[in-house]
């Protein structure tokens, strides 16, 4: 299945283009605070299914293109995140800070950290970039996986019976030697979307293909294959700090290719088998601190 926000918060099941509203089935009350609607409905979905399958037989639907798509997950508990998970994005940040360093925050031996929720945002928003004067602003193609039910000290081997379904996602960043959390929580910093595909129309985690292009022209491409922390590892590496909960975002890594954007650019991320996204790029007028001009030395990844 492809599940949607849209219109508020509603719920929906993506059918042959079209829509059909199951919000009442996931007891989402459309405009409600917080928005917790797809947490609650990925929590109840096995003992969902059923209703939804009759529903996508009885009920009326509305085209895709009508409806106005939200991110996916609003209000998840966390979004994990996991840096520096491709050999080749490693040797690309090698060439600005020496092999030597660089190699030690590999996401094998660094392990993940936390984004902000308020970072997320859907496939119908901007990025908005923040005024910050001779700051780049790069994007990073990834996965997102939607976890589905709470686990802690999860092992590899059970991993799929905790992935709920899969996202595009993007994780933008301020390169900088500030912190990395401030340097990637900016609102619209984690755009996701179009929907959630469920993980039984996926049947290979580890052959997941993904590229992002900026203005029409391909930036990075990468196959799930090729990171260093597996999905299933990934799974066991945070579960075995904290309790994964439905609903809960996983953030892949990037591979190499990252890069600068700016306002007037149009983001594509494509994801075989998930979905696809295109964001324009727009600059804001909130953002600047004093934080940003302080002179600091260090690694900036």
């Amino acid at each position: 299945m492809k599940l949607v926000s849209f219109d508020s918060g509603r719920i929906g099941i993506v059918i042959d283009g079209r829509v059909v509203d199951v919000s009442d089935l996931a007891s989402v009350e459309p405009g409600s605070w917080p928005p917790v609607g797809m947490v609650r409905f990925v929590a109840d979905f096995p003992s969902l299914r059923p209703l939804l399958q009759e529903a996508i037989r009885t009920r009326a639907s509305r085209a895709l293109e009508e409806v106005p798509l939200e991110a996916p997950v609003q209000w998840p508990n966390k979004i994990i995140a996991f840096p520096a998970n491709y050999h080749a994005h490693i040797d690309e940040m090698k060439q600005g800070a020496g092999s030597g360093v660089i190699s030690k925050f590999k996401a094998s031996g660094q392990g993940f950290f936390l984004k902000a929720n308020s970072s997320l945002s859907g496939p119908a928003d901007s990025i908005v970039l923040p005024p910050l004067a001779g700051r780049e602003i790069h994007h990073e193609c990834e996965l997102g996986i939607v976890i589905g039910k709470r686990g802690r000290g999860i092992a590899p081997e059970d991993s799929r019976d905790y992935v709920f379904g899969f996202t595009c996602l993007l994780d933008m960043v301020v390169r900088g030697k500030e912190e990395r959390v401030m340097r990637k929580s900016y609102d619209t910093f984690c755009p996701t979307g179009p929907w959630i595909t469920t993980a039984d129309e996926i049947d290979d985690f580890d052959n997941i293909s993904m590229r992002l292009f900026v203005n029409g022209e391909e930036r990075q491409s990468a196959v799930t294959r090729d990171l260093i922390v597996s999905i299933p590892d990934m799974l066991a590496m945070a579960s075995a700090v904290m309790t994964l909960e439905p609903g809960d975002i996983i953030a892949t890594g990037t591979p190499a290719g990252v890069g600068p954007v700016k306002e007037g650019d149009v983001v594509e991320i494509v994801i075989d088998g998930v979905g696809s996204m295109k964001l324009p790029v727009t600059r804001g007028t909130v953002g600047d601190h004093p934080v940003w001009n302080e002179d600091k030395t260090g690694l900036a990844v």
